[in-house]
């Protein structure tokens, strides 16, 4: 099973953009191409440690956590606001970790 784009899109801020541990800048859209076609299994999940978030401002939180992916190590930090719409994803910076 994939990631269906329209819900997928709906986690994202109008504005979003994202410097990702590949070393590129990306906004929702791109995003989307780079991750639409990979399939969601439940027998392979990114496996998600040392989460914390910090307040920045009323509805702005900026989220830290450690994820790996099959040996893909990333440390995260996407910023998050809450709109009229929802919590969406403002945006995100990934560092590659060993």
């Amino acid at each position: 099973m994939c990631a269906r784009p329209d819900l997928v899109l709906e986690l994202f801020d109008p504005e979003f953009t994202e410097a990702g541990a590949s070393d590129l800048r990306r906004d929702a859209r791109s995003i989307l191409t780079v991750t639409g076609g990979r399939p969601v299994s439940p027998d392979s999940p990114v496996v998600v440690t040392g989460m914390s978030g910090t307040v920045l401002a009323p509805g702005i939180v900026h989220l830290t956590y450690f994820g790996d992916d099959r040996g893909r190590r990333v440390w995260r930090g996407p910023l998050r606001s809450l709109t009229r719409t929802g919590r969406r994803m403002r945006c995100h910076q990934g560092t590659p970790a060993a």
